[in-house]
């Protein structure tokens, strides 16, 4: 299994062919074919190419699965015997991506994902949406 570091958004990931991965939001409309080139490493579980910082026409090939938004995260703010109270909350923004292949630095395919199978299928659906059901007691 053949996997490589990539850097974006400021962090650095470990993905594999196939992968679903969250990252900070691209701004970019959906299914579009998506390029890092700021590659750190790659390899399988003999080799590894280190880069010093990154290694040249290395690249990860990826799609895009959707732009949306977090759950949403409260803050509450109080001073104490100040009658000061201030309540809101932040959603933060992400990306929903499918690494598709892998490059090496010298063009040639290191990893291929397979084809959209209905688990991968399921895993997506279930990002999409979690609605909690309450019923009530008569």
């Amino acid at each position: 299994m053949s996997f490589a570091i990539f850097k974006t958004g400021g962090k650095q990931y470990k993905v594999q062919a196939s992968e679903i991965l969250k990252i900070e939001k691209l701004e970019l409309s959906k299914d579009n074919k998506i390029e890092f080139n700021e590659i750190l490493a790659y390899g399988d579980k003999k080799n590894v190419e280190l880069g010093f910082p990154l290694i040249k026409g290395a690249k990860i090939e990826a799609e895009l699965i959707k732009n949306s938004k977090e759950r949403t995260v409260l803050v509450f703010k109080k001073r104490r015997r100040k009658n000061s109270r201030k309540k809101y909350g932040h959603r933060q923004p992400f990306t929903l991506i499918r690494i598709n292949k892998i490059f090496s630095k010298d063009g040639k395919i290191l990893a291929s994902a397979e084809k959209k199978t209905e688990k991968t299928l399921k895993v997506i659906k279930e990002g999409e949406k979690k609605k909690t059901i309450i019923k009530k007691k008569k």
